[in-house]
């Protein structure tokens, strides 16, 4: 006689009800969206949404499963899925682990470029007493070493801080030399507009491991318009430095940023080719910043968000045709949100964190010893305002610095869960807080959500990958995937997972 299996409602004691756990919910494009403190969702329709209030949801039906699996309910005693829902929780805080790992080190304000949107107050290449002292350099590397992050990286920013190329030799052998003892696992990159590199220079590249980053804002009339020379050859310098790097470090030695300005505005699809015709395979559509020189040149750099959105719509949609047509090209931001999205895993982007990056995740060393609290405050300081400054290096010590009141203060109006307007939002785990970006624009740290640029252009983005991925289009949602895997496309399985 053949055996049959009961169904899974045989074993259901009569009556059992179900719990439900913490989440938040949104109306999106007619059904609700659902989402948890782990990030992950459900789309419910109406009928579905108000019989899971209710609880009286069907035990057999394909939601009330998925909303089990996901930890959206609970229909059990046992504290089981309680714990798998606070493991996923803890491995989205990850990047807490280790506290602050970036030390970005500005070791001149010397520039030899006149870039639009410059977000620093940079000063001509001959005013030297603009350079970082060894004495300075030294009072970082007691910060570096003070920190329990095992793996850190050490940035070199300006001006142009090859303008003070000795300066970082000295930071660089004398990190692996106080590393002997400290084990700690350190990478350094050098943030340059590539126009002085040479032979000398690279070879010291090349022996340390240290990775080059630079800014191709797209074809020659887009960057050298952004970031003038005297020369009118700032395209031309960055391309050939781009080569050299490549050639000296290997191809990966050297990564990109663009800036977007009104000029790049109608041209997305031109700077998308620009980086693929230079072998990137990879770009990151990143808005102009409310700093330094951008808002003195906002007249004619700037423009409303709604522009913003529509060139990263336009440039997203090109992107995906070009990796379709067999191209591979990650673009940076939406890779991240996916990441946050899609898996349980942290990514360790300082904007898009609760608390924000700022002092624990990243700290700026100025050149005249000031320590801030991220790239952003340093530059309001350069404008004039210093509410940002954590301490000096000279004069103040570690605790002092990342345990003071301006610390503690940024990391208290950037934790979501409490904030106005973040506290209740669905994308809430998929978001973050920048105070000093509110502080900039809107007057406080804690901010205003319906007038904010940030929360505006990071809640249309995310809106924006939902419907791409949850589209009829298996292409986009294995591309995605491949961004979030960090592997070909090509590579990916056909079936995708929920």
């Amino acid at each position: 006689m053949q055996e049959q299996f009961h169904p899974a409602t045989f074993f259901a004691p009569e009556g059992a009800k179900y719990t439900l756990l913490p989440f938040r919910f949104m109306d999106f494009d007619g059904r609700r969206f659902l989402a948890n403190d782990a990030g992950q969702y459900c789309f419910l329709d109406s009928p579905e949404f108000t019989t899971l209030l209710d609880g009286t949801l069907s035990r057999t039906s394909p939601a009330y499963m998925e909303l089990k699996a996901k930890h959206f309910i609970s229909d059990t005693a046992l504290r089981v899925p309680l714990r798998l829902l606070a493991t996923k929780i803890r491995t989205k805080r990850s990047f807490l682990d280790g506290f602050t790992r970036l030390h970005i080190f500005v070791v001149t304000l010397r520039c030899d470029h006149s870039c639009q949107y410059c977000q620093v107050s940079r000063v001509t290449a001959d005013r030297s007493r603009y350079d970082m002292s060894r004495e300075t350099a030294d009072r970082g590397l007691d910060m570096v070493f003070r920190c329990p992050a095992r793996e850190v990286k050490i940035e070199f920013q300006g001006g142009e801080p090859l303008l003070n190329f000795e300066l970082i030799r000295y930071i660089v052998e004398e990190a692996e030399r106080r590393n002997e003892e400290q084990g700690k696992e350190i990478e350094f990159v050098l943030t340059t507009n590539l126009a002085l590199i040479d032979d000398e220079i690279l070879g010291f590249l090349r022996e340390h491991r240290v990775y080059v980053s630079t800014s191709l804002d797209g074809p020659a009339v887009i960057h050298n318009a952004n970031r003038p020379r005297p020369d009118r050859d700032s395209h031309d310098l960055t391309i050939r430095g781009i080569d050299r790097v490549r050639k000296a470090l290997g191809h990966d030695g050297v990564s990109a940023l663009m800036t977007t300005t009104r000029l790049s505005l109608a041209h997305p699809e031109a700077i998308v080719n620009e980086y693929v015709e230079h072998g990137f395979d990879h770009i990151f559509l990143r808005p102009i910043s409310p700093y330094g020189f951008a808002v003195r040149t906002r007249r004619h750099t700037g423009y409303e968000l709604s522009s913003f959105l529509e060139f990263y719509r336009r440039a997203l949609d090109y992107i995906i045709e070009v990796n379709r047509r067999g191209t591979v090209l990650t673009e940076i931001y939406a890779q991240i949100l996916l990441t946050k999205i899609l898996t349980p895993y942290a990514t360790g982007y300082v904007d898009l964190q609760s608390p924000s990056g700022a002092v624990i995740g990243a700290v700026v060393y100025n050149y005249d010893g000031d320590a801030y609290a991220s790239d952003e405050s340093r530059m309001l300081a350069e404008m004039g305002d210093r509410s940002f400054r954590l301490g000096n290096l000279h004069q103040d010590s570690y605790s002092d610095i990342f345990g003071g009141p301006v610390a503690r203060a940024l990391v208290e109006a950037s934790c979501v869960e409490s904030l106005p307007g973040c506290a209740d939002c669905a994308f809430q785990t998929y978001c973050g807080a920048d105070p000093i970006e509110n502080y900039a624009t809107q007057g406080d740290v804690i901010g205003h959500r319906p007038t904010s640029h940030f929360c505006g252009r990071n809640m249309e983005i995310i809106k924006h990958l939902f419907r791409l991925y949850h589209g009829s289009d298996e292409f986009v949602q294995r591309l995605f995937w491949s961004w979030v895997e960090r592997v070909p496309v090509s590579s990916l399985y056909p079936t995708i997972p929920d």
